[in-house]
């Protein structure tokens, strides 16, 4: 291969522009540039009814849709979580005062393991929080078993999961909730943003308020309880609407794109496709390989500056997990024994670029980098 290329994880996907452009006027002729207007509004319906859920509460971020749940479920104490997920996860609940308990992954779906969140649950323990990591399910029944066994509730974190099902009913339908994230490198964005999804009228009510400074939402102006200012504006929502009407084609490129790399990897040792369940739906946002060393030949990181000196830009996603971050990695340093499975992962997994970017020829050239790198040992 000859010259470098410009590969990139995370690049965003975009709807129609004209569409796009239209709606931002709209918002500026109409001069409603935020609180609760009728993009939002719509954006809302919109997402709910994708989602067949009957609550969608749309707010500015991903990490302020974590508090908000955290916030409306009373949660406190200890919460458990996997800590192969992204930062947030975690920080949205030390945050409020909560102490996250880091719980060990599936080493096949990379997900919670709830045959060892039982043993981790103590009287302090307020909640389970499964994450549906690169938007591959929990096993959400039997997490709802071990909650339901000990009256807790379950909330997942479903920032990957946009798009996906669980028992052919689509992610946003489970646990007392649910939570988006509409980042730019998602595959649904409105620039930034996140939403709550849940079947509990009260606790969308509440949700309402709370992203609202605790307004009732009546007219009066006069809150009734502690909130903030989480709400999503409508230059947010209109780009939300506009890419939720291309999700379906973003997700087709994006299915056509992980084909590309699982014929392109097929007999290379040592790098192992995360594969996803066939019959579910998945949005196929996430191309993660796991660089197993003794098979190919280099580490993980090695790999990624091979790749990053031809205009490669891989990601460690997740790597390292929360545990090894600050300041759980001080408060806590023998998490590491206790998470072997999360430790193995996050050395080995590497996220490549997809994307509505990229297409067949693009991912032939960074198969072409990996085998060259592969064959030059």
């Amino acid at each position: 291969m000859t010259g470098k290329s410009n590969f990139h994880v995370g690049r965003p996907n975009i709807g129609n522009r004209a569409t796009l452009n239209e709606r931002f006027s709209n918002i500026l002729d109409q001069q409603w540039l935020t609180n609760n207007g009728p993009f939002l509004q719509q954006f809302e319906h919109e997402i709910a009814r994708y989602c067949a859920v009957k609550h969608c509460v749309a707010v500015s971020n991903g990490t302020i849709a974590l508090e908000l749940a955290i916030r409306a479920l009373g949660l406190t104490g200890e919460v458990i979580l996997p800590s192969f997920t992204f930062i947030a996860t975690a920080h949205a609940l030390s945050w409020h005062g909560i102490r996250p308990v880091f719980c060990d992954i599936n080493p096949i779906t990379l997900c919670i393991d709830p045959n060892q969140v039982e043993a981790l649950v103590t009287p302090a323990t307020s909640a389970i929080m499964g994450v549906h990591v690169y938007g591959h399910a929990c096993d959400v029944a039997a997490l709802g078993h071990v909650a339901a066994a000990n009256h807790i509730p379950l909330v997942f974190d479903a920032a990957h999961a946009v798009g996906c099902t669980y028992g052919g009913r689509p992610i946003g339908n489970f646990g007392a909730c649910e939570v988006f994230s509409f980042h730019a490198t998602k595959v649904l964005n409105s620039i930034e943003g996140g939403a709550i999804t849940t079947n509990d009228d009260g606790l969308a009510d509440r949700l309402r308020r709370l992203r609202n400074f605790g307004f009732p939402g009546d007219g009066r102006d006069v809150t009734v309880e502690l909130g903030t200012n989480g709400k999503m504006n409508e230059f947010c929502a209109a780009m939300g609407l506009t890419n939720l009407e291309h999700l379906e084609s973003f997700i087709a490129v994006n299915k056509a794109n992980y084909a590309a790399y699982s014929a392109g990897l097929a007999g290379l040792p040592g790098l192992e496709l995360f594969e996803f369940d066939a019959a579910e739906k998945n949005n196929y946002q996430y191309v993660i390989v796991r660089v197993r060393e003794s098979l190919f030949g280099h580490t993980r990181d090695a790999l990624i500056q091979a790749l990053q000196s031809q205009g490669v830009l891989a990601r460690r996603y997740f790597s390292p997990g929360c545990h090894a971050m600050e300041p759980y990695a001080t408060a806590d340093p023998g998490l590491a024994d206790r998470l072997p499975v999360t430790e193995t992962v996050s050395r080995e997994v590497l996220a490549l670029p997809t994307g509505t970017q990229l297409g067949p020829a693009d991912i032939e050239k960074i198969c072409d980098i990996l085998r060259t790198v592969h064959a030059a040992g």
